[in-house]
């Protein structure tokens, strides 16, 4: 994809939604905490914000001109959900919160 077809405004919004590294995410990913949160369907053990977090790794080991119409279709998605989940902000400490990790898993540490 040309740097001129680039969803600029897309592209803003994931930066400032995903707060943590690529290196931050995989390792967040390895935890416990990490595999033990989120909604899993039926057929699969992994949940899907696990597999976002994945997605959002490969995504920010990309070049701008390498993205694909997909992926900023998921950036979409992970701003949606970033913006939504953090409205639901619980009272409190959320240092170690399913809230704050089902974040982490879509590459958002509320924390930072």
């Amino acid at each position: 994809m040309s740097l001129e077809t680039i969803d600029k405004e897309t592209l803003g919004e994931f930066k400032q939604a995903v707060n943590m590294t690529a290196g931050q995410i995989e390792k967040w990913l390895d935890s416990d905490e990490s595999k033990r949160v989120g909604f899993k369907s039926d057929e699969d053990d992994e949940s899907i914000g696990h597999q976002s977090g994945r997605r959002i790794v490969e995504i920010l080991g990309k070049k701008q001109d390498e993205y694909s119409a997909d992926d900023f279709k998921f950036m979409k998605k992970v701003v949606g959900y970033v913006h939504r989940h953090s409205a639901q902000r619980p009272d409190g400490d959320i240092s170690e919160t399913n809230w704050r990790y089902s974040l982490m898993n879509w590459g958002h540490d509320p924390m930072k």
